[in-house]
């Protein structure tokens, strides 16, 4: 998994969400954009894995064009390139990788993660590779993983997929259903009353090209397509 901010892009392409065209599916993608110049990333998170036998990855993010224009949405690994050298930050796992294969639930082939053999590199620590699915709560699923498997405190890398609109900590909501997400920083954590609590920041595009950033609802913001993600785990123990 991959975080990436304050990059350059260009030749750069994306597509935003859209409504289905015939039915076939939920939700589907626009038409492409193909901005001029250079493309100043925002914010993007990334899923590293496999396509069809190859290198491939998922990626969505928020990015400023040459024209001035904040714009967002899900990059097309093979029209994309950078522009000039930055930073990232990376976590990797070992043991586990994420493979694009064809979901009947949403008629689309999607990434989720597969048992593969280890290599042997050397690991800090244990982590779970995660699909959520259509209509799973996204804070609610992640709490309950925890429980399920002793876990009390966890982080999260990556985050790549969408939500049913969105419900900010803060009141705002979105309300076009079909939205492209990534995740900024998200963890688990015993709250106040010492259950846990899942703390997810994120930046989504929806598909009437709006914006909005900010920390999610627990409880109130199911999965529409996917949700591919890496959890790290930094404590265990009884979690309630």
């Amino acid at each position: 998994m991959l975080s990436a901010k304050d990059g350059a892009l260009g030749p750069f392409a994306y597509v935003m969400p859209a409504l289905s065209k015939d039915g076939a599916n939920a939700a589907f993608y626009s038409d492409t954009f193909r901005p001029d110049g250079v493309t100043r990333l925002k914010f993007a998170a990334m899923t590293l894995g496999t396509r069809d036998g190859a290198p491939f990855f998922h990626c969505h993010g928020l990015w400023t064009e040459a024209d001035g224009r904040v714009n967002g949405g899900h990059m097309l690994p093979e029209e994309t390139d950078v522009a000039e050298t930055f930073e990232v930050n990376a976590f990797g796992i070992d043991g586990a990788v994420f493979t694009a294969e064809r979901d009947g639930e949403t008629n689309f082939k999607l990434f989720g993660p597969v048992p593969a053999a280890v290599s042997g590199a050397a690991t800090t620590g244990r982590a779970f590779a995660l699909r959520l699915r259509p209509n799973q709560d996204f804070a609610g699923s992640l709490e309950a993983f925890c429980r399920q498997h002793g876990i009390i405190r966890a982080r999260l890398h990556g985050g790549v997929g969408s939500t049913i609109g969105a419900r900010f900590t803060d009141g705002r909501m979105v309300v076009p259903f079909a939205t492209e997400l990534a995740v900024r920083s998200g963890s688990i954590a015993p709250g106040a009353d010492g259950r846990l609590e899942a703390d997810l920041d994120i930046a989504l595009v929806d598909y009437l090209g709006g914006l909005a950033e900010g920390k999610l609802v627990r409880g109130d913001n199911p999965v529409l397509m996917t949700m591919e993600l890496v959890l790290e785990v930094l404590g265990e123990g009884t979690a309630t």
